[in-house]
């Protein structure tokens, strides 16, 4: 049987990718997910693993250029048996065979593929493998987690077997991708699984011994560099053999090279710098100036690409109030202990500011709209996200019909969703939906700032810091606790009118907070 591999879907912009290099020759055998080429778009170099066991036939030759999802290359399973290797090369993965024949009796490997996990999200990362490539899983049992630009999700076993990875983490991959297979265990206990798999990755290493005596190198990928890590190299003329590849079988990754290249250049810095010396010129910076690169997550790439998407396609502006908070503070000292203890909960300033922005809403409508191409739709209800500092990024979980909730209700909802955010445990519908906005940058000690619309919602409110500042009350100068507030919001649904005087509305609410509990 011929199975054909196709270019994988590698980036949501990605359409076409070149065969940088083929590191399997036509007609080798191949075993599965050994790396059999290298692929290159125009944003990064990906590795193609081989998706079984075979004869290799190439397709598509080096340098061409393919689109995704195109015939790569085809691997001929039936023939696998008639290519024999080298007799010692033979001979040695006998043992391998046996060893994974009852895997192989057990029955077909089941293909685990990314679930939907939301209506607007395409692909998702792998954050993290919580089992390791062969060992024995069981049914139902979480074997990895998924992260996409909204959550984290777990991903359980689809059956009980041994668990044979795919994509490894960090990978992206689509919704419908292959994320790994699951040989069944047909009864097999968990401590012969591991056995079985320990012994063939054993047996594996000695028949790669014998072939790699022969051939005078450690693996086809020993000191290879990458194409990417391949150009630092030879723009820095660093010679290959003198760096020590990290990747997958010795081979020289684009980092390797990065950090060659650095150490490469310290050597040569001397020179300059006794010169710079002699010639009375300034010294160069004194003690380490490292630098690290991390990749973006999905999440922050995403909440990335949705802030300046706001920024150019609304009519954004802000506007500025300041609230005395003493009335707030004297009740929380008040009643603060009693309130603990008979809702079981702490009275905190965002439950006022919720309430408060509730009542201001359902007075001006507008603020709680939101544009859908060329109508604006009003909402009856008030469904108010809170921006959420998680350690992923910046998230905005929904408190649904605050407008609904008492104080102690609010408090509740707030405790509960920031405790899942900091845990990456948010679901999709907990983020989703929201219709107005309230962030506080004050926790972390911020005066004054204009907040960016959590689209596609049509106005965000931005609380700051609480500072002792003088002001005049009733003719007379006092020091009063005072707290700038920020409203911005698109002016294309929201005239200045509104906007102002929602805030104005807040403003009396919260210095007057007996309003609240009357609603006048």
């Amino acid at each position: 049987m011929s199975l054909e591999v196709k270019v994988p879907a590698v980036g949501e912009s990605i359409t076409e990718v070149t065969i940088a290099q083929w590191l399997k020759k036509d007609g080798d055998r191949v075993e599965m997910d050994e790396v059999i080429a290298e692929l290159e778009s125009d944003k990064a170099t990906f590795e193609l693993p081989a998706e079984a066991a075979g004869i290799l036939r190439i397709v598509a030759q080096e340098g061409d250029t393919i689109d995704v999802g195109a015939v790569i290359c085809r691997i001929d399973q039936d023939g696998a048996a008639a290519s024999a290797p080298a007799a010692p090369a033979a001979e040695a993965s006998q043992p391998a065979a046996e060893a994974s024949a009852p895997a192989a009796v057990a029955g077909e490997p089941v293909e685990m593929k990314v679930p939907t996990v939301g209506e607007s999200i395409t692909e998702v990362t792998i954050a993290s493998w919580l089992k390791n490539d062969g060992d024995h899983v069981e049914m139902d049992e979480v074997i990895a987690e998924l992260e996409s630009d909204k959550a984290t999700f777990e991903l359980p076993a689809e059956a009980a077997g041994t668990l044979q990875i795919v994509a490894q983490e960090g990978d992206t991959v689509e919704i419908g991708g292959m994320l790994c297979k699951i040989i069944p265990g047909a009864g097999a206990s968990n401590a012969q699984a591991q056995a079985n798999a320990k012994q063939d990755a054993a047996t594996q290493k000695v028949a790669a011994q014998p072939a790699a005596a022969t051939s005078g190198a450690q693996t086809y990928a020993s000191g290879t560099p990458s194409p990417a890590a391949g150009k630092i190299l030879s723009e820095k003329g660093i010679n290959p053999n003198e760096v020590q590849g990290t990747g997958r079988d010795g081979r020289i990754t684009k980092e390797d090279a990065q950090n060659a290249q650095q150490a490469a250049a310290k050597p040569a810095a001397a020179a300059p710098k006794q010169e710079a010396t002699a010639s009375n010129e300034a010294p160069a910076a004194a003690g380490e100036r490292n630098q690290r690169r991390e990749k973006m997550s999905s999440l922050r790439k995403t909440v990335a690409r949705r802030l300046v998407t706001v920024k150019n396609e609304t009519a954004m502006l802000t506007t500025f109030n300041e609230v005395d908070m003493k009335p707030i503070m004297d009740i929380r000292s008040k009643y603060k202990e009693k309130f603990k203890e008979k809702h079981d909960v702490g009275l905190g300033f965002m439950s006022f500011f919720t309430k408060a922005c509730t009542v201001a809403l359902q007075e001006w409508p507008a603020v709680n709209a939101q544009i859908d191409g060329n109508d604006m739709i009003f909402n009856d209800f008030c469904d108010v996200s809170i921006a959420v500092s998680s350690p992923k990024g910046l998230v905005v979980p929904v408190i649904r019909n605050a407008e609904q909730l008492s104080l102690d209700g609010i408090e509740k909802e707030v405790i509960r969703l920031a405790k899942k955010a900091r845990d990456g445990k948010l679901s999709i519908e907990e983020m989703t939906g929201g219709t107005f906005t309230i962030t506080n940058g004050g926790v972390f000690g911020s005066m004054m700032s204009t907040p960016i619309i959590n689209a596609p919602q049509s106005a965000i409110l931005g609380m700051h810091n609480i500072v002792q500042r003088p002001v005049a009350v009733n003719g007379q100068v006092e020091i009063r606790p005072m707290m700038y507030l920020a409203l911005s919001y698109d002016h294309r649904i929201i005239d200045g009118r509104e906007s102002v005087s929602f805030l104005v509305r807040v403003k009396e609410l919260l210095e007057d907070p007996m309003r609240l509990l009357l609603g006048v």
